[in-house]
């Protein structure tokens, strides 16, 4: 039973950021888009990014929006890690299955010249040599861990190149984040995957009509729909809509509750020359930049709370 109706798809605030998952030539090749404009937006701001750094950070967050969705329980957990040997160095970014996203970046005000064609160089800023590891928390005994070779440092052709090697899924991937002078100005992205009945026929269409869509950014910027985007990166005009109630977040989570329990983890030796010397802790948190401060005598009631070390 479809989630949303055609007829309130066309009545959604197109300001708001959304994932829809589609089904194209009769249901044979999955499309799952999103827009994520205002999720890039909130990331910038936080962390300060630099028009690069903005454009890797939000092509990954947009990418871990997509693949977070995708996961079944509230409870499940995703975790992609992007190291590159270009400056930006690493970035890791975090979801659930909602999805409410989060992401830090080792360098952040990054800042490097265009590229040869006039756009943001994500490929050297990120680097061409690396690997992504993808950690999915889905309630099993261990994590699934994934790992592949970054083959661009663009970002979209290293996640198409991880679900081919990692997944065994042929996958078209396209990530883009369009940056002005006032931050954001669009982002979004797509990932295409053929059901095994899917034909040649039909998997050469889709080729020729990604080619012919352009930059996924673009077709946002120009204020297209997501099902006018999936109709025209498909070659399908009868795209179905499976899934239409997903709006991702950029959500960190974090509280002073869960900082005191990282504290924790300190050990007993540790927090008391932190309590004795300092007399104080200051924690910020890499997700969201928010400051957490404990004095002594919170810092004295966590010390109760260790057992005697192992």
């Amino acid at each position: 039973m479809l989630k949303e109706t055609e007829n309130n798809i066309r009545k959604m605030d197109k300001t708001k950021d959304e994932i829809i998952k589609f089904l194209a030539y009769d249901g044979k090749i999955s499309v799952v888009c999103s827009s994520t404009t205002n999720l890039v937006e909130e990331a910038r701001r936080i962390h300060d990014l630099s028009p690069v750094t903005t454009a890797a950070l939000g092509r990954l967050l947009t990418i871990t929006a997509l693949i977070g969705c995708e996961m079944k329980n509230k409870t499940d957990k995703l975790t992609i890690q992007l190291k590159g040997n270009g400056p930006i160095g690493k970035m890791v970014s975090v979801s659930d299955n909602f999805p409410h996203v989060k992401a830090c970046i080792t360098n952040p005000t990054v800042d490097i010249p265009l590229n040869e064609f006039g756009k943001l160089d994500v490929g050297t800023a990120v680097g061409q040599q690396g690997f992504i590891n993808v950690i999915k928390d889905i309630g099993l005994k261990e994590p699934y861990i994934g790992i592949s070779p970054l083959t661009s440092g663009e970002i979209a052709d290293d996640f198409a190149n991880y679900f081919q090697t990692s997944e065994q899924k042929q996958t078209a991937v396209a990530l883009g984040v369009l940056v002005d002078k006032n931050g954001v100005k669009a982002s979004g992205g797509y990932i295409i995957t053929p059901m095994p009945d899917a034909t040649d026929e039909e998997i050469s269409k889709i080729e020729r009509a990604i080619f012919e869509a352009g930059a996924m950014s673009k077709m946002l910027d120009n204020n297209l729909s997501l099902k006018e985007i999936a109709q025209k990166i498909t070659g399908d005009k009868n795209v179905k809509v499976i899934d239409a109630s997903i709006q991702p977040i950029y959500e960190c989570g974090c509280s002073k509750e869960k900082f005191a329990d990282s504290l924790v983890t300190l050990g007993k030796k540790q927090l008391s020359e932190l309590i004795e010397e300092d007399e104080k802790a200051e924690i910020q948190c890499q997700f969201c930049n928010k400051r957490y401060k404990f004095n002594k005598e919170e810092l004295i009631e966590i010390l109760k709370r260790i057992g005697e070390d192992k």
